[in-house]
């Protein structure tokens, strides 16, 4: 699986909406799902925060299946 379906089939799995997440890393709903359209990709410090918050780490969100 790509980053993108990654980021999110694990966010639905915490059952939290784009906006929900995004407040919670301290980003935009909309770089959430350019994210998820991969459109773009987050940095390293963006990834370490959704990883925390999605109880997971960028190793798995990048690599996870």
């Amino acid at each position: 699986m790509s980053f993108c379906e990654n980021l999110k089939r694990l966010r639905e799995e915490k059952e939290l909406s784009q906006a929900e997440l995004a407040k919670l890393v301290g980003i935009s709903q909309g770089a959430i799902g350019q994210y998820e359209l991969n459109i773009k990709q987050p940095g390293v410090t963006v990834a370490g925060k959704i990883a925390k918050v999605l109880g997971t780490t960028v190793d798995d969100m990048l690599w996870g299946e």
